[in-house]
């Protein structure tokens, strides 16, 4: 029975890769991060008239304010169970 069931698992199995073959995926191609830099390069340097503008000194001196669930109560000492 073993050999049987391993004949028909490799048999299922080659006609499982050649049927994969005949459709095409959908997927797009992988562009790995340094060719997506250099497609954005190319793109600068085509459109060199067009540069984005600077941010402006002002509102980078501001701090942000850290979100709410991150800061600590008033009245609390640290962390958790600390007095």
């Amino acid at each position: 029975m073993n050999r049987k069931k391993k004949i028909n698992d490799t048999l299922k199995s080659k006609a499982k890769k050649a049927n994969a073959k005949l459709h095409s995926s959908n997927k797009p191609k992988y562009i790995s991060k340094a060719e997506r830099a250099k497609l954005e390069l190319d793109a600068g340097v085509a459109e060199a008239g067009v540069e984005a503008p600077l941010p402006d000194s002002e509102s980078e001196s501001e701090p942000v304010p850290a979100p709410p669930h991150l800061t600590m109560p008033s009245g609390s000492s640290g962390w958790p169970g600390q007095a």
